[in-house]
């Protein structure tokens, strides 16, 4: 009998003596209760599949250590920004924003689909205002919880338009000053979390965004939520927009209606892939057709109101 063959006919009598040992959590002990990060581990030969151990932040990704950890404040928001938060149920442009919730899930059906990163061509668009108020209209469907991040380090807006504070925010994440949870922030809606953009001048934006911190904060939150609308900065002036769209499942480009040139809006586009932009927001359309849908949705909500005899 040659030495190897007897080396591994050892190894295997040991690991039929020795007692079982547990198996960690999505290593063939089932379905873990909530998502866990562990530790890569190399396999033995003779040992077998070991138990992984958990890091130290084992136990913090899942809903109940984000609620207990992030930060919650009393926001003040902007009732000219945020359509869902004023209490209108039928605020203009509201309905718009359920079309669009509407398509998005209709695209799931065929895609993987819950990073989604809204952008413009040119500054002041509305890309900030669709990405606030599309995560209002997601997170109103029961029992979905959105998280919004404002990720224009270079002209942030959404923590205006919330009424709360910047910081500490995704800046100070991607610098290494805190942790994912210190800059996660609520108000009082339930299951609707906000990443603002964060504290002080930052002259090296897209340095930021590409030292690799962005693509481990998502890895790691994705799991909690079920949607994560992501603000980024022009995609014709800067190329944060490119590296953050490859963190994502996909580009919604928003356009001012007769205001964006169309070589600057097709300068924009060329920055993602065909596979990447689901479709083009477009905003400021004409007050007739605004109008008209307005005219159309009250006549239907009274007929809908009105009792049968």
């Amino acid at each position: 009998m040659s030495r190897i063959h007897e080396a591994l006919k050892k190894a295997e009598q040991e690991r039929a003596s020795a007692p079982a040992s547990p198996i960690a959590p999505g290593l063939g002990g089932g379905e873990p209760e909530s998502p866990v990060l562990v530790d890569e581990m190399p396999v033995s030969a003779s040992a077998g599949i070991a138990a992984a151990p958990a890091s130290r932040f084992a136990g913090s990704y899942n809903a109940e250590g984000l609620l207990g950890r992030c930060t919650q404040l009393e926001w003040k928001p902007s009732s000219a920004s945020m359509l869902f938060l004023n209490g209108d149920e039928n605020a203009k442009g509201t309905e718009q924003f359920r079309t669009l919730r509407s398509r998005l899930y209709h695209m799931r059906e065929k895609m993987p689909l819950k990073k989604l990163l809204i952008t413009s061509a040119l500054p002041k668009e509305g890309k900030s205002f669709t990405a606030a108020n599309l995560a209002q209209v997601l997170v109103r469907q029961h029992g979905r919880r959105v998280l919004l991040i404002d990720a224009d380090l270079r002209a942030p807006r959404l923590h205006e338009m919330l009424g709360t504070t910047s910081q500490p925010g995704l800046s100070d994440y991607l610098r290494g000053d805190s942790d994912q949870f210190s800059v996660v922030q609520r108000g009082r809606w339930e299951n609707f979390f906000f990443i603002p953009s964060g504290s002080g001048e930052i002259a090296n934006a897209a340095e930021l965004v590409a030292n690799g911190r962005m693509k481990f904060l998502l890895q790691q939150l994705e799991p909690l939520f079920d949607w994560i609308v992501i603000d980024s900065p022009p995609a014709a002036l800067v190329s944060d927009s490119g590296l953050l769209a490859k963190e994502c499942d996909g580009v919604l480009m928003v356009v001012r209606s007769n205001a964006t040139p169309f070589d600057v809006a097709r300068k924009a586009r060329q920055e993602f892939s065909e596979q990447m932009l689901l479709g083009v927001v477009l905003n400021g359309a004409d007050r007739e057709n605004a109008a008209y849908a307005r005219y159309y949705y009250e006549s239907y909500e009274k007929k809908q109101a009105t009792p049968k005899a």
